[in-house]
């Protein structure tokens, strides 16, 4: 699944544009390495995001198309903030 898709999805990021925007701007990345809005994300993969003054590390768990808002938990596991 594209990155910028998964932030909305999971929910991380409210807007699909934005989560594109965040990746065009260098903030994303994935395994250590920056991240593209189209870059590929699969369950084990580590992202770090970069907002503003604060920052957010995950571990992908899950990559479903469709989920409800209550089981949006289950996509990822919080590293650090």
């Amino acid at each position: 699944m594209r990155i910028d898709k998964y932030l909305k999805i999971s929910r991380i990021i409210k807007r699909r544009s934005v989560a594109k925007e965040a990746c065009d701007m260098g903030r994303v990345s994935i395994n250590g390495r920056t991240a593209k809005a189209g870059s590929e994300v699969e369950p084990g993969d580590e992202v770090f995001i970069e907002f503003g003054n604060s920052s957010l590390k995950f571990k992908v768990l899950a990559t479903p198309e469709v989920i409800r808002k209550e089981n949006v938990s289950t996509m990822y596991e919080l590293i650090n903030e």
